[in-house]
Formats: C-alpha cells, sequence, structure tokens
C-alpha cells in the first residue's frame, strides 16, 4: 500500500478530521435513531437495509450497517489509501456504535411527516461534517468513491441517487406502504440540500486558482492524491510587476477541501480564490454529446 510523506506526517489534520467524522457520526445517528428509525422511514443506503433487517429480524440496526460495510472497507483500503481507510472506518463504527445507543430513547415524534423534516435535516448536517473531514460512514458515499476511484468519469451524486432510490424501493415493498417511499424521499431530498446549503451548492462544479511558488509541486500532488489534472496560467502581478504561474483546477464539490490542504501544506503562504462553474464538460466531469 503506497502512503504519501503527507500522511504520516500531518497529524493534526489527522486528529481534526477524526474528531469531525466521530461528531459528524453522532449527529447522522441521532436523526437515524431519534426520527427515521423509529417511524419506519430510510434514508436510502447501507441505512434502508439495515431498516429493513431492525424490523423483519429484530437485528440493532448498528449492526447491520457494520456488517454490510466490512467488503466495501476491503475494497476501499487498496483503492482510497490508508488515511481515509482509517477515517471511514472509525466513521462508520462510530455511526453503528451510536444508531444502537441511541435506538434506546424513545422516538422524539411518531408524526412521520415531522420525522422525515427533522430527520432529513439532521442527518443533511451529519453528513456534511463528514464529507468535510474527508471521511465516510460507508454505505453508498463509501460505494460512490470507490467506483470514482476504477472510473473517474462516474458522477458521485449520480451513484449515490441511483443506490437510494433502489433501496428505498425496497423499503416501500417490504413495509407494504406507499407513504413510506414519499416521506423518505423528502427526507433524502431535505439531506441533498442540506449538504448543498454547507457547501454552498452541490450542482456547480468549483473553479479554484492557486498562485505560489511553488506550483508544479501542488500540481504534482494534486494529480497523484485527487486525481485531479491543473493547468498553468501566465499571469503578472500589477502591483510587484513580477510574472506569476497560476494553477488553475477544477474540482468537484467533494474535492474541494481537498486541493485546499494540499496547497496549504505545500505552501502556507499560497494564495487561493474559489469560484463556482456553473458547467463543466470534459474528462473526469460530464461528457456532452452533440
Amino acid at each position: 500500500m503506497k502512503i504519501t510523506v503527507k500522511e504520516k506526517m500531518n497529524i493534526p489534520l489527522f486528529i481534526k478530521e477524526c474528531l469531525g467524522t466521530l461528531l459528524g457520526s453522532f449527529i447522522m445517528a441521532a436523526g437515524t435513531s431519534l426520527f427515521l428509525l423509529p417511524n419506519q422511514l430510510s434514508s436510502g443506503g447501507v441505512a434502508g437495509i439495515a431498516t429493513i433487517t431492525y424490523y423483519l429480524f429484530n437485528i440493532p440496526m448498528g449492526t447491520v450497517i457494520l456488517a454490510i460495510n466490512i467488503p466495501l472497507f476491503a475494497l476501499a483500503v487498496y483503492k482510497l489509501g490508508k488515511v481515509f481507510f482509517i477515517k471511514s472506518m472509525i466513521g462508520t463504527i462510530s455511526f453503528s456504535i451510536f444508531i444502537d445507543l441511541l435506538d434506546q430513547i424513545p422516538a422524539l415524534t411518531s408524526d412521520r411527516f415531522l420525522a422525515c423534516i427533522y430527520g432529513g435535516i439532521i442527518i443533511g448536517f451529519g453528513t456534511a461534517i463528514i464529507l468535510k473531514a474527508n471521511s465516510s460512514t460507508g454505505g453508498s458515499d463509501l460505494v460512490s468513491f470507490i467506483a470514482k476511484a476504477y472510473k473517474p468519469t462516474l458522477r458521485t451524486s449520480n451513484i449515490i441517487i441511483i443506490i437510494d432510490i433502489v433501496i428505498v424501493t425496497l423499503n416501500v415493498i417490504f413495509f407494504r406502504e406507499i407513504e413510506i417511499g414519499l416521506y423518505s424521499a423528502i427526507a433524502i431530498y431535505l439531506m441533498g440540500k442540506i449538504i448543498d446549503i454547507i457547501f454552498e451548492g452541490i450542482y456547480f462544479t468549483k473553479l479554484i486558482f492557486i498562485i505560489s511558488n511553488k506550483n508544479e509541486k501542488i500540481a504534482k500532488e494534486i494529480g497523484e492524491t485527487i486525481k485531479r489534472g491543473t493547468t498553468g496560467l501566465l499571469g503578472k502581478g500589477m502591483y510587484t510587476q513580477k510574472e506569476k504561474l497560476v494553477l488553475m483546477c477544477a474540482a468537484s464539490r467533494g474535492d474541494v477541501a481537498r486541493v485546499k490542504n494540499i496547497a496549504r501544506n505545500i505552501d502556507p503562504k499560497s494564495f487561493i480564490i474559489i469560484t463556482n462553474s456553473r458547467e463543466v464538460v470534459g474528462l473526469g466531469f460530464k461528457n456532452m454529446q452533440y
């Protein structure tokens, strides 16, 4: 397994992201155990499967989530690196434990409409914290990370949506109530919107400009670690009258924090500009047919 020097040395960042992973896992577990699960609602992914087994076999939801994620992690450790693997293991195990612990607390509401609203918002907030920590709690988001590692042109959002639709459909079939699917869809939609708000728009690709004296090293690390290409643009500082090479990188929402961390770790004095790009067509993004 290849481990970069940065993965070994950046201990403070690793600890910070692990703490963020734990916090996000707890918030997600609270939204699941106190709102969705008691009302037979699903947030999609592995949690949706665990909801079915919870009511069918009375198996603790956290135990099922952990069991399903084990083979996924076997793939993740080889494709996504040791640091991501460790953080995701922390996220998945803590999420499973928190769900089973919080399941002992009575539901905060028996109204499915209120449950889907508050459950979706809370889980979305927790998920955003997990993503900001460049981590995962397993399930559909881990599947999407693995799929993109094999084929970078795949869109993460499309993978997650397809998985969620399949799982919610299974919930409807099992519980034989169409309302479960309708309310679950609202919860999943709200989860996505909360993530959008926190990350300033999931549907907008981010365009990142980096001005640094260590552009070559930054560009190489971005390419090797995140598998994103960069373009060097010739620029000139009008105040200093010095020519500068400006790195331009188009990145998905989930990659922005990683690009920033790479630039800051290599050159703490780097100047970074991040803006929204309405549409990006090409390798690694959307392919347009004419």
